[in-house]
């Protein structure tokens, strides 16, 4: 009874390792992961621990955890299929199952080497099948084995190319805003003395690429745990920038030059996967239990009304006509206070703070 109770478990073991590789490889959906978006959440939580004891230099060991998580993923389905390999072989050690040479020891690390040896290329184990069951099974180990390992190998390429991807936006907008992290200064660039239509095809590559951003996380959750001690590559930074700009689009600047910037698709693109991008990861990787911002507080406000008069003022340095402060200050207001929370709470699971992103000279 004993036998069977071993090597029922070891195939169900053999199964939810499985599951897990199939849900976060194949399926890719976030918040779909059986046991890797578990433990990539508690490696970021040792990480986060750890890095406070290291003080300004935080950041650069935050920088290692990303990685550190792909090893980690790859360990783990390794050691998951090789105990559930082990656990189905190990009632056989001695009949089922002979050494090649000598005596066949019968003990469970023998069988953890027999079963992560039957994990690789058929033949190439001290350990070898003799009855038609496990030669059977030793073939499908086999299969399983190299299929698993072709997968995560490709996974781990795939997250490395979505990784370029986010950065390339990062640095683009970055460039785009003189590297001022202002986006009424990428406004200027993108729009000067008025003329947004050699800017509009900019402001659509971004919201083109901002929407495969977003499906990258959405399909490879873990590029969350990959953080840049340069903030401009942080999803945060990236969805500020581009929000405050549909904000400013929107709110500083003149009808009669840009009615038409307003009502296009690029502009409404930005807004809806910015804002998209910020809710879903929100939803996905903050404690449920954090506290929701009550509103705009009067000093929030005047922080933004400030921030508007100066960008208006860079606009109209640029020669674009704006929109006289007070007349697009309401609206300014209720468009960044959509975002704004969001971003507020997302920024510091990366172990960045909100205003990092905010143009220099205008921080709190």
């Amino acid at each position: 009874m004993l036998p069977v109770l071993e090597g029922a478990s070891g195939a169900l073991v053999m199964g939810v390792f499985l599951t897990d590789i199939f849900l976060t490889v194949l399926y890719a959906r976030i918040g779909t992961g059986l046991i890797a978006d578990r433990v990539a959440h508690l490696t970021w939580a040792i990480f986060c621990r750890a890095a406070d004891v290291f003080g300004q230099k935080r950041g650069a060991v935050l920088s290692f955890c990303g990685p550190v998580i792909l090893i980690v993923y790859v360990l783990l389905w390794a050691l998951g299929l090789t105990l559930g390999a082990g656990l189905i072989i190990h009632p056989a050690l001695g009949t089922s199952v002979r050494a090649s040479t000598g005596e066949t020891p019968t003990d469970f690390v023998t069988a953890l080497y027999a079963g992560g040896s039957s994990m690789t290329i058929v033949g190439a184990s001290d350990f070898k099948p003799s009855t038609d069951a496990y030669r059977g099974l030793y073939l499908v180990n086999s299969l399983v084995g190299m299929s698993a390992t072709s997968l995560v190998l490709t996974y781990v390429m795939q997250v490395y190319s979505a990784l370029r991807q986010r950065n390339a936006l990062g640095l683009k907008l970055h460039l785009l805003a003189g590297e001022t992290a202002d986006a009424a200064e990428l406004l200027a660039r993108l729009g000067p003395q008025g003329q947004f239509s050699s800017g509009y095809t900019h402001l659509a590559d971004i919201a083109g690429s901002m929407a495969e951003m977003k499906e990258a996380h959405h399909f490879y959750p873990v590029l969350f745990y990959f953080r840049f001690r340069q903030p401009f590559y942080s999803v945060s930074a990236q969805a500020f920038m581009a929000l405050d700009a549909v904000s400013l689009i929107r709110s500083g600047i003149a009808d009669r030059q840009a009615a038409w910037l307003k009502e296009t698709a690029a502009v409404d693109a930005i807004w809806r996967v910015a804002m998209l991008l910020v809710v879903t990861l929100e939803t996905t990787f903050l404690p449920g239990d954090l506290p929701v911002s009550a509103g705009v507080n009067s000093a929030e406000s005047e922080v933004w009304r400030t921030r508007l008069a100066g960008a208006v003022r860079r606009l109209s340095a640029a020669g674009v006509e704006t929109i006289p402060n007070e007349a697009g200050a309401e609206t300014y207001l209720a468009l960044r206070a959509q975002w704004q929370p969001h971003i507020a709470r997302l920024a510091p699971m990366m172990a960045y703070h909100i205003d990092e992103f905010e143009p220099s000279g205008e921080k709190r």
